[in-house]
């Protein structure tokens, strides 16, 4: 398993106020805004990288709970010409934005990229598409442990044979809410990490320590089986 830096190539800088919007959403509604600032440019491109080297084919990229945008924007300036975009996002605020950062983006019908935003959860998406890359900003250790077991078989699912999900963990969090949440509130994360733990050892192929993040986290990428061994992507 790979843990390096990402090919460091240059990732849209934040909207002003970005901040902001983000601490409000996140003080109103933590299962859909999972931390108190928005991802910055090293964790997006470290999540974004897979379809860098995708090279110019037209691909179907799927992003889940894309808040603020800082994801959304890194994948527009990667996307090949041709490429499908859906953006799945449950909050509100967060989709209207998200609705303006499209409908304005120059570069999407400059090459000819079909991008639309999905005001709702991941198990509520409908849709017969599979994707050559996912790109997740759920919080997850938010969630129950069998949500979270849904919501991972459920990305897993919507890949195509061989693509790729990614997703990214803050560094600490199981210590720091062992030493200041309730005891189950500690073994409901612990237990979150044990699912978590299942999918990186079937489908991880690689993880990046993103120092330059706030707070620090990790970039795991998982692939599905590809057809031919079998398995199929499903667990």
């Amino acid at each position: 398993m790979n843990d390096r830096t990402p090919h460091p190539d240059r990732v849209p800088r934040p909207r002003r106020g970005e901040g902001r919007i983000f601490l409000a959403e996140a003080i109103r509604d933590l299962r859909t805004t999972g931390a108190v600032a928005p991802s910055g440019r090293s964790l997006a491109r470290a999540l974004t990288e897979p379809v860098r080297t995708q090279g110019d084919r037209p691909l179907s990229v799927l992003e889940v709970g894309a808040g603020t945008g800082p994801f959304t924007r890194a994948l527009i300036g990667r996307l090949p010409r041709g490429s499908h975009f859906d953006i799945v996002e449950a909050n509100p605020r967060f989709a209207t934005g998200l609705r303006t950062l499209v409908a304005a983006h120059p570069e999407l019908p400059a090459r000819s990229v079909r991008a639309t935003v999905h005001e709702t959860y991941l198990e509520d998406f409908k849709t017969d598409e599979r994707y050559d890359v996912i790109v997740s900003g759920l919080p997850l250790t938010n969630f129950a442990p069998d949500q979270v077991d849904q919501i991972m078989s459920r990305l897993v699912e919507l890949l195509h044979p061989g693509g790729t999900l990614t997703y990214f963990a803050y560094l600490g969090t199981r210590t720091a809410r062992a030493l200041t949440s309730s005891r189950a509130e500690a073994r409901r994360h612990a237990a979150v990490d044990e699912v978590m733990a299942g999918y990186q050892r079937r489908y991880a192929v690689g993880r990046w320590t993103v120092w330059a993040n706030l707070p620090p986290a990790y970039a795991w990428h998982l692939r599905s089986h590809d057809a031919a061994d079998g398995t199929g992507p499903s667990l």
